[in-house]
């Protein structure tokens, strides 16, 4: 499941970048954008909202005066907040209001992440994990060109460091996902039933080893060398092959 979410901000510009960031995020689910609190409030009276990135300085009823009245309002879930402003003077007040972040204008998509996984963090950790993510054990998530990508295990063939990144080669004709990442944090992403490591550069998707020697595996037309401190982990394989 995933955490509703709506983005309140009276700049059409600011309004539709942080709404895209949302779409970005796997564990978000946009159910609206609005340019006014009063909007905002009607819509968090008549759904379940997890998390409202809302503007401060808006006409009208302003973001920290909607914060107030969300406050006292007595929902079915309670809606937690991040704050967006291009002003620092409203930080101590955005946190006497309960919010959970602040972002200062103008914010990237990883600074909005940083906040939104703190959100998703107070859910899990308030015990409502009902509402809290959880990401499918048959895929993982991983930053490539400015976006969170899905990569399902099932398709994938094997994942090669290269320098500073990680190239995860897919089955045709998906084309490989590049991350800037360590092969050591993409390993802890994959089940171990699944997958193994075979090379300081190197790991395969068991399912997809097409032959074995002595001292490499073979998937397609590509053979991947067996660094000697991973053979012992290939000989248990193939014993329980054998």
């Amino acid at each position: 499941m995933k955490l509703n979410c709506i983005t309140v901000d009276d700049e059409p510009l600011a309004l539709g970048l942080v709404s895209s960031f949302v779409e970005q995020t796997p564990f978000l689910n946009l159910v609206g954008q609005y340019a006014n609190g009063i909007e905002a409030l009607q819509a968090i009276h008549s759904q379940d909202i997890h998390l409202i990135i809302l503007d401060i300085q808006m006409p009208g009823l302003n973001g920290m005066e909607l914060a107030r009245v969300i406050s006292k309002t007595n929902l079915s879930v309670q809606s937690r907040i991040v704050f967006t402003t291009a002003y620092n003077q409203f930080a101590v007040e955005g946190y006497k209001v309960n919010a959970l972040d602040y972002l200062l204008k103008p914010f990237g998509y990883e600074e909005f992440l940083r906040a939104c996984i703190k959100v998703q963090s107070h859910f899990e950790q308030s015990g409502e994990e009902n509402i809290a993510n959880q990401i499918p054990e048959t895929c993982m998530f991983v930053k490539s060109e400015y976006k969170l990508v899905r990569v399902d295990f099932d398709s994938v063939l094997y994942i090669e460091s290269v320098k500073d990144y990680v190239k995860i080669h897919l089955i045709p004709p998906f084309k490989p996902v590049i991350t800037l990442s360590s092969l050591k944090v993409i390993e802890e992403k994959l089940p171990q039933s699944k997958f193994l490591r075979l090379h300081r550069s190197f790991i395969v998707s068991i399912s997809r080893i097409d032959a074995i020697s002595k001292n490499a595996v073979q998937i397609g037309n590509f053979e991947i060398a067996v660094g000697e401190l991973y053979k012992e982990s290939l000989k248990d394989l193939v014993g329980k092959w054998a």
